[in-house]
């Protein structure tokens, strides 16, 4: 039996504006390859379908044709478990049709926990699995509210509640693997955030549940699980160094912090009662870079790119104390004609310079926007006797744009 898991997929997500529809297409024409490739009889997607609980009507068409493609391959079994990100009534209106496909979907806690213990046969309907697919718990399934409980209260029953859930679902899963004539894996799926788990900045993972973020341990997981599938965090890795209990991470890279990451999917067989695990390379469908440093080393970066014939996209980081005000002129000039994108440029030069300037117990955020003109002023080191003309005509632009926003 072979099983595969993925997750974090987030369909019609964008990257500073830039569509992605390409690259979830060829991912998923990939996974429907490495279906029929590794013979994969199970596939577990473990949450975050949808980058919003609202799909447009591409990220849907492309959800449903990898539907449609898995119930006429040669997989048996999909299941698909709810995340944060998706839209639980969404995901829950179709369920009981794609059932008759043996596509299963847990949206969200299920008022009968018996409902998220999955029972699946092999074609000679016989049990070959039992699956504990536990979606994305809200704060609001898992916890009653008490007045007067501080953070610390809230923290540790959300965590509890969690816990508690997963050895109900687990205590379910058992019963039926003991009432049967043979040893069958329990599988168990969840979408949360474990303990010491990896980010990356920018990749829009967020906190699950206030004050407890970090603090779900692999201890929630039963001993009968003998693979726990998890889903929410990009960066593929195992959980308190434990081969069993994996993030299989996000296929593509969601954010420039991810683009150095090798994206993966895990395989899990089972062979007369043996469990081996191993990652499938996930390819890289559309190469993104983050180049960093001062204009030299940034122009010699992109010309080298320019040389290979590259279609990349970059997201440039200026860093140079050397001003460069003009610096997304230059970068247009150098990419022009080429297969090049720049979706995002930092110019942290003047940045730096302002702060400083600013005075040991301030911050950029706590300074109005006048007090942050009145710091680029003496940053660029204006002669006073310039200053307040500069000031004047500044909070006229100012002025003029409020209004400009409450014309009708």
């Amino acid at each position: 039996m072979n099983i595969l898991h993925t997750s974090d997929w987030h369909l019609g997500r964008t990257l500073y504006g830039k569509r992605r529809f390409n690259e979830f297409q060829q991912f998923l024409n990939f996974l429907d390859q490495t279906i029929e490739e590794q013979n994969i009889d199970i596939l577990l997607i473990a949450g975050d379908i949808f980058d919003t609980s609202t799909p447009s009507h591409q990220s849907q068409q492309l959800y449903y044709d990898f539907l449609y493609k898995i119930a006429h391959s040669r997989c048996r079994h999909l299941i698909i478990i709810g995340g944060n990100h998706d839209s639980p009534a969404f995901l829950n209106a179709p369920k009981n049709l794609l059932k008759t496909f043996n596509i299963y979907i847990i949206g969200k806690m299920t008022d009968n926990l018996n409902d998220e213990v999955l029972i699946l046969k092999n074609p000679q309907n016989q049990v070959e699995l039992l699956v504990c697919a536990v979606p994305y718990l809200r704060d609001r399934d898992i916890r009653r509210v008490e007045a007067g409980e501080s953070t610390e209260d809230k923290t540790q029953k959300v965590i509890n509640g969690i816990a508690d859930h997963y050895q109900k679902v687990a205590k379910i899963a058992l019963a039926h693997q003991q009432a049967l004539d043979i040893q069958v894996p329990i599988i168990g799926m969840g979408h949360l955030f474990s303990a010491g788990g990896k980010v990356t900045e920018g990749d829009g993972v967020r906190d699950l549940y206030i004050g407890s973020l970090a603090k779900i341990g692999a201890n929630i997981f039963a001993d009968c699980f003998d693979y726990v599938a998890l889903g929410h965090l990009h960066v593929p890795q195992k959980v308190n160094k434990r081969e069993d209990i994996r993030y299989s991470g996000s296929p593509i890279a969601m954010g420039f912090g991810e683009a150095k990451q090798q994206k993966i999917m895990c395989l899990i067989q089972f062979n007369n009662q043996k469990m081996t695990i191993e990652t499938l390379p996930v390819p890289t469908f559309q190469p993104l870079l983050q180049i960093k440093g001062n204009w030299t080393h940034i122009e010699q970066e992109i010309t080298t790119l320019i040389n290979q014939k590259i279609n990349i996209w970059l997201e440039i980081i200026y860093t140079s104390n050397e001003l460069m005000p003009d610096l997304q002129n230059q970068l247009n000039l150098l990419i022009q004609n080429t297969l090049i994108s720049i979706l995002k440029v930092k110019n942290n030069s003047l940045q730096l310079k302002i702060a400083k300037n600013i005075e040991p117990h301030q911050t950029l955020e706590n300074l109005t926007e006048q007090e942050v003109f009145e710091l680029c002023l003496k940053t660029h080191q204006i002669p006073e006797e310039q200053q307040p003309e500069l000031l004047d005509s500044y909070q006229e632009i100012r002025q003029t744009m409020h209004e400009a926003d409450k014309t009708p």
